[in-house]
């Protein structure tokens, strides 16, 4: 199936590399966190991240996509300079209320449990909600440091719950989420065990494979999808090691890795 075709699924999910996934919810076509430059070094600030690898589609290929689900803008793992000329394309870019007064145009900013709706093609609506995301330890001043992230829920009368991490660290945050959604039926866990030796002593700035199956314990998830775990050379851990983890702890049949 092409990444331009609809499908009979209420929430289908397709991993395009990185953080970038295209979500088909109930006729609406989301993409998070955009990526589509090539392989790689990107400057931010003063380190320098390392793209591994080319997005197996260009933003030419997607077809219409009615709004951009952006964690946050200030790393170019997350949106990229490819990633960042797409968003224009797009109706609408929901992101952190910091990043949309950088981002300007047709972003919006959305606090943590701000909600909005977006039409749906049979005149429903589906309602976006921010969830915090925590883009380091806990206990630590974080935005300073890493920035405003945020993650998202997706619910819509008849449809199942959608929650998509953004890059969070802790599972206090997935707690949070869990009391406040307790029906999530599929989980977009941003993972890849990102660490680096300049932040936080190397303290885990997103999901490990461990954390990833906590998460998934935590809010009883059906589905799992793993992304953020391949194309950048700081990922510690990929999506083979996250198999493992959630073999291990017998979770294996909720992953979704297409």
């Amino acid at each position: 199936m092409s990444t331009a075709e609809t499908t009979s699924d209420p929430a289908s999910i397709r991993l395009l590399g990185g953080p970038t996934v295209l979500i088909e919810y109930g006729g609406l076509r989301l993409l998070t966190d955009p990526t589509f430059s090539p392989a790689g070094e990107y400057p931010m600030g003063p380190l320098t991240l390392t793209k591994t690898a080319d997005a197996p589609v260009a933003p030419s290929e997607l077809g219409q996509i009615d709004a951009v689900l952006l964690s946050h803008d200030e790393h170019p793992d997350n949106l990229d300079n490819a990633g960042r000329a797409f968003l224009p394309q797009v109706p609408q870019v929901l992101t952190t209320t910091s990043g949309a007064q950088r981002l300007g145009q047709n972003t919006r900013g959305l606090a943590p449990w701000e909600s909005v709706e977006l039409p749906r093609p049979n005149g429903d609506v589906a309602t976006v909600t921010a969830t915090p995301a925590l883009h380091g330890p806990d206990g630590q001043d974080v935005e300073t440091v890493t920035g405003e992230v945020i993650g998202f829920v997706l619910t819509a009368e008849g449809l199942p719950t959608v929650y998509i991490s953004g890059d969070n660290a802790s599972l206090e945050v997935v707690r949070e989420v869990a009391r406040r959604f307790p029906d999530i039926d599929t989980a977009v866990l941003f993972a890849g065990a990102v660490r680096m030796s300049e932040i936080f002593d190397d303290e885990l700035l997103t999901l490990d494979a461990t954390r990833a199956a906590e998460a998934a314990t935590i809010l009883d998830a059906r589905r799992v999808v793993p992304a953020h775990v391949d194309s950048w050379g700081h990922f510690t851990e990929d999506r083979k090691e996250l198999v493992a983890v959630f073999e291990s702890a017998g979770l294996a049949d909720r992953l979704h890795l297409g």
